[in-house]
């Protein structure tokens, strides 16, 4: 067939020739060629051609076989055998005249309605010469192929549009449908998002082999092609085109690199547009590469890959930039459901393209609120406790000599007097206290209390913030080991993550009124990338409206168009990468610090105390249980560290102070008094006894010791794992022990 008698738009319906044991897509012959394509799930060794032809190559792209045969003159039925099954099937002519000459574009068309595919083609034939598409529809699309037909029709300058579909499924035969979120790279909660049904019938392609088909059978004397989905935009070229960069090189192929943009939110969900896109995510440098080639420079033996050209050899300049819009790639889904909004930072690029070249309007994010009347100095913690009363006088003490100047603090459920407590240092002005209301609210008791916590004036008008826990001391060493010394040492940073320092019992198993700061000197190693919990920090940050929220370990909700003023160090007074802005909770071996300020985690303290908060729980994991595998993991005695100890004696004269006020000296003995009497009761627990017995046994001792050695699987299998011979051996610096990966135990 010529390529004047070809109609200007056509819909090419494939049929495949099924087997029991694989699918022949298509047989395309060519001047003197035999070219067959195969299905994925067919075996490239179970295929047998007849003897009358001469196989040429037999080869895999994407696991998907391909193989050439010599043809005879006329086209001719060929008797093709897969494992044993023999089918008689008609070749059909390769139509390449169809694209000879013209600028082509090859893409797949995947849920994208027909208006969306007619702008996209229109976009192509206004800013890059396109003359000719031919376009891969997914699914039972003949309805969408006469549609965008009939639509194409005010496209003059689009010589020739080819709709191609087949009668089989195309996709991975275990994914849902490409549109869905599952299926996007950046859709957030992807680790906790139930796996939806397979669709192979648009599930993303599996039949990888579809350029080289396209090659053979529609695009090999094409001037030039390009390969781009109808969700890739190429921004104008200043006196170019698409084709003409290609042309004008000398390489087989332009390179081109696709950048995942998104909108703030589509003016047609149904129909989003590319001048929606204005947005990229400001720390996923996904790169997307294509390619654009002229058909008549790449060798036969160089395959059409989607992704690029096996040897053929690329223009070595900087590749073509094009823009790859995720809301028409996943039309009708919320931009929330494909990327977190706090990823994404308006691009100045996308958005000139979209108002001034598209004439669009569209959606901007709103402006920032910055929080007002902000008390210059001020450092609030907000903190969660449950019967702590014995230990909640040191932590305060403490933390007012480093120079917090406010807190606020939230109880639920106390019997040993800590709410009480709390309320007479309220009364006292040395601090907020409120009921937890995590009852009605629903959430877990921590994320009730910092909900309720964004709402405090306190809260609203403090310059710094952060949550931390009783069991937690921020060590400083910078200065004068006090906040203002650290904020000196980090003078531009608004974020500072203190790593923990898990600290140890130190084969302390009794519990006695005494400071927890001086006694318990024993600790994991600064670099003590295991347990996973080992590097967990806590952040203390400036509330200057970048985050919409606060946070257990860093504040929450990135307001992505200030990310440019995060300055965030970790515990040595290093940036931290931009890479953690929105979703870190602990240090890296890249990230972790010491040198400025470290947080100093007392998980245990001691093992009858141990029993107690064990016995009231959680206030975040509330489901877990603080057992055998908690104690091995928290409970880490390798070294000593003493840094805290420098501020003992500021320490001791402020908890002096406070307990020269006879009433506050009662409340804290008498917390005292009720922690041993639940210890005693507790320990009247056949059961509980038992497990004091085993936390205090020169097994666990030994162990507590022993952390460097373990891999992770170890810490989730729980102490148990270890052999005796391990935890009695003596130990060459270099050993390691681990085993296979268990469900955690807790």
């Amino acid at each position: 067939m010529s390529g004047d008698s070809w109609k200007p738009r056509e819909h090419h319906h494939t049929r495949t020739h099924g087997y029991s044991r694989g699918t022949l897509l298509d047989v395309v012959c060519t001047e003197n060629e035999n070219w067959l394509f195969f299905s994925r799930d067919t075996d490239s060794e179970s295929i047998s051609i007849p003897e009358n032809l001469t196989e040429l190559q037999r080869f895999t792209i994407g696991n998907c076989p391909v193989i050439s045969t010599t043809a005879p003159q006329e086209i001719q039925p060929i008797l093709i055998s897969i494992a044993g099954e023999k089918r008689l099937v008609q070749p059909r002519p390769s139509q390449k005249a169809a694209f000879t000459g013209m600028n082509v574009l090859f893409a797949e068309v995947n849920g994208q309605p027909p208006e969306t595919v007619l702008k996209w083609l229109e976009y192509y034939t206004k800013y890059h010469q396109l003359q000719g598409a031919l376009l891969l529809f997914r699914d039972d699309a003949s309805g969408d192929i006469n549609e965008v037909i009939r639509l194409s029709q005010t496209l003059p300058d689009l010589k020739r549009l080819i709709c191609l579909d087949f009668d089989t499924p195309l996709g991975a035969p275990d994914l849902p449908s490409a549109t869905h979120p599952f299926n996007c790279f950046s859709a957030p909660g992807k680790d906790r998002m139930e796996r939806p049904a397979a669709d192979p019938q648009t599930s993303p392609l599996a039949a990888l082999h579809l350029c080289e088909y396209a090659r053979h059978a529609y695009l090999g004397d094409a001037a030039a092609v390009a390969n781009l989905d109808v969700s890739d935009f190429i921004p104008p070229l200043d006196g170019s085109t698409l084709f003409d960069e290609v042309k004008k090189r000398q390489a087989d192929y332009l390179r081109l690199e696709g950048i995942p943009c998104f909108p703030w939110r589509p003016r047609n969900i149904e129909q989003p547009q590319f001048g929606d896109h204005i947005c990229h995510q400001f720390d996923q440098p996904r790169i997307v590469p294509r390619w654009c080639l002229i058909p008549a420079r790449i060798s036969p033996s160089a395959r059409w890959r989607i992704r690029g050209i096996p040897r053929a050899t690329p223009e070595i300049a900087t590749p073509l930039q094009f823009y790859r819009a995720m809301a028409i790639r996943h039309p009708n889904v919320e931009v929330g459901k494909i990327a977190p909004k706090s990823s994404l930072i308006v691009d100045r690029d996308l958005q000139n393209i979209s108002t001034r070249t598209l004439g669009y309007d569209p959606i901007l994010p709103p402006k920032v609120e910055r929080p007002a009347n902000i008390r210059e100095g001020s450092v609030t913690v907000v903190t969660t406790m449950k019967n702590e009363g014995p230990f909640l006088l040191e932590w305060l003490a403490y933390h007012r000599v480093i120079g917090v100047t406010d807190f606020l603090v939230y109880t639920n459920d106390c019997d040993d007097g800590t709410d009480t407590f709390f309320d007479l240092l309220q009364e006292k002005g040395y601090l907020q206290h409120r009921e937890n209301p995590y009852r009605t609210s629903g959430q877990k008791p921590q994320h009730a209390a910092l909900f309720a916590a964004s709402q405090e004036d306190l809260v609203k008008s403090s310059d710094w913030l952060v949550c931390i826990d009783v069991d937690e001391f921020i060590t400083i060493k910078a200065g004068d080991g006090t906040l203002k010394g650290l904020f000196n040492a980090a003078p531009n940073a608004n974020m500072i993550s203190m790593t923990w320092r898990l600290f140890g019992n130190g084969n302390h198993d009794d519990f006695n009124d005494e400071l927890t700061t001086e006694t318990y000197t024993n600790c994991a190693p600064e670099f003590c990338p295991r347990p996973h919990q080992a590097w967990g920090f806590k952040t203390l940050y400036r509330n200057n409206g970048i985050f919409r929220k606060m946070g257990v370990h860093r504040p929450k909700g990135l307001n992505a168009q200030l990310v440019d003023e995060v300055n965030w160090v970790n515990g040595s007074g290093s940036p931290m990468p931009r890479g953690e802005y929105r979703n870190a909770w602990r240090s890296s071996k890249k990230t972790f610090g010491y040198d400025l300020v470290s947080l100093n985690h007392y998980a245990v303290r001691n093992s009858e105390s141990f029993l107690v908060k064990r016995d009231r729980g959680r206030v975040n994991h509330v489901d877990r249980d603080q057992g055998l595998a908690y104690w091995f993991r928290m409970n880490n005695n390798a070294e000593e560290d003493r840094s805290i100890h420098r501020m003992l004696p500021a320490l001791k004269a402020e908890l002096e102070r406070l307990k020269s006020d006879p009433e506050i000296a009662a409340a804290h003995a008498y917390s005292v008094r009720k922690h041993r009497a639940k210890i005693d009761q507790l320990l009247t627990s056949s059961k509980n006894r038992e497990f004091f017995n085993e936390i205090s046994g020169d097994r666990m001792r030994r162990l507590s010791r022993l952390h460097r050695y373990f891999g992770m699987n170890v810490f989730l299998a729980g102490p148990e794992s270890v052999p005796d011979d391990v935890v009695n051996g003596d130990l060459p610096d270099d050993f390691f022990f681990t085993v296979e990966k268990t469900e955690t135990k807790h």
